[in-house]
């Protein structure tokens, strides 16, 4: 296809998303106020779905709880391409459009991602040029990236409801992800405000981990001869692991971090249950299983030191992010129409985590960072300071991405996967995400 006939293509789909500009932003908007929890955002997956369905998409949903995926079929063969976006939030009480009783709060800015999808979705099905291209896209509203409320999963998984108690995992699990050869979705930035463009490639796994001190309890004051402090083992449990960190290489980008989700019952009652929950993060996933093993000799010497007993149950988390470049590159390119060179950034590794990184191990991926808000993610000053910034100008390099691998009979998406050598097989992935659940009280 010549290169004017695909620049008149992309013309089509942005003048289509510039006509629904003010609906995108009405949708960002609502779901920014109704921020909602991983494996429970019904409200939003049900005005995803009436937002798709208006495109005269199939919609299909319900799955892993939550989940919503439209289709758009350009009716010649071709590779698939997925877009994502994130349905759920973080918990930020003191953010200014925080749920006032679960503190659900969309300071991680996946309510944006929601509205770049859609963008995407508006300029190829609305612009009538999906007959020019070859394949298939599917636009999936995918639950629970957020690795959050362990407890709570873990229950809706001895409930049958879920397996892993990750978004994308689960999703690769139902097979979701089964016909799909490669996969877009972007992400916000803290403190670029305006339209920019970041190309992190990589970041951190991790595995997570949950710790419960078993003590025994009796009279804080009258008796505490005759109990055993699990709250005391607890604290030299965490002092044993920060004793690990001058041990951490920093080429490793080891991260680990925990919070106390049980301290006690009474404070006149020798503490007899506490418990954890904690993150093992690093670059690869190597060095995320020495650490665990470390760090979990570390928590059970606390418990050795006071005479409590120490169960470390291990879940699976989220593999590291591995970019497909191409798929970059294009993305970059498609970008430099509405983003100016000084906002087009590089910043390396990333040491947090996302389960994009589970779908990158499997097949192309990528995930940039686009600009539009302001603040630190996950914090309750995050906000977003140009809704065109955040969503229309991805939502217009994401259409035009689409358009580049799939015009001329796919000819670039084809090139992509003739030469993409998949970490591990969909079987590989969920054979070795299956295993850690059988590391439960782990012997370090």
């Amino acid at each position: 296809m010549a290169e004017e006939k695909i620049r008149e293509l992309k013309a089509r789909a942005w003048e289509a998303i510039d006509r629904r500009a003010g609906d995108l932003e009405c949708f960002v908007r609502d779901v920014g106020k109704h921020a909602e929890v991983g494996f429970f955002e019904t409200r939003t997956s049900a005005k995803l779905g009436e937002f798709l369905k208006g495109l005269k998409l199939p919609v299909q949903s319900g799955f892993a709880l939550t989940g919503v995926e439209a289709l758009l079929d350009t009716g010649r063969p071709g590779p698939k391409v997925a877009v994502l976006g994130e349905l759920d939030s973080v918990v930020c009480f003191d953010a200014p459009d925080a749920d006032p009783i679960t503190g659900a709060a969309h300071q991680c800015g996946h309510h944006v991602q929601l509205g770049v999808m859609l963008a995407t979705a508006v300029g190829l099905a609305e612009s009538g040029l999906s007959s020019e291209l070859a394949g298939k896209v599917v636009f999936m509203g995918v639950p629970a990236e957020e690795y959050i409320q362990i407890e709570r999963r873990l229950k809706l998984k001895e409930e049958g409801k879920i397996h892993f108690i990750g978004g994308k995992a689960e999703l690769i699990r139902l097979g979701r992800f089964g016909d799909v050869d490669m996969t877009m979705m972007i992400h916000t930035s803290s403190n670029r405000p305006t339209a920019s463009v970041d190309r992190s490639q990589t970041s951190n796994g991790f595995v997570g981990l949950t710790v419960r001190y078993i003590g025994r309890q009796a009279h804080a004051a009258a008796n505490p001869d005759q109990g055993v402090n699990a709250l005391n083992a607890a604290v030299l449990g965490i002092s044993a692991v920060n004793a690990l960190r001058e041990t951490f290489r920093d080429e490793d980008h080891v991260r680990v971090h925990f919070i106390i989700t049980k301290g006690g019952d009474l404070v006149n009652c020798v503490p007899d249950d506490v418990r954890l929950e904690a993150y093992v993060r690093a670059s690869s996933v190597p060095v995320i299983e020495e650490t665990l093993t470390r760090v979990i000799r570390a928590f059970k010497a606390g418990g050795s030191a006071v005479g409590a007993e120490t169960e470390c149950r291990v879940l699976p988390g989220m593999f590291p992010l591995s970019g497909c470049t191409e798929l970059y590159d294009l993305f970059y390119r498609n970008s430099e129409s509405f983003v100016s060179k000084e906002n087009f950034f590089n910043g390396g590794h990333m040491s947090g985590s996302t389960d994009m990184g589970d779908v990158s191990q499997i097949m192309p991926a990528i995930q940039p960072f686009t600009g539009g808000m302001d603040g630190v993610l996950h914090a309750a000053e995050a906000r977003v300071t140009d809704y065109g910034a955040a969503v229309i100008v991805p939502g217009k390099a994401m259409a035009a991405t689409i358009i580049d691998l799939l015009s001329d009979s796919a000819a670039k998406a084809r090139h992509i996967l003739s030469s993409f050598k998949p970490n591990l097989t969909r079987n590989e992935y969920l054979k070795k995400l299956n295993g850690y659940f059988d590391h439960t009280n782990l012997e370090a």
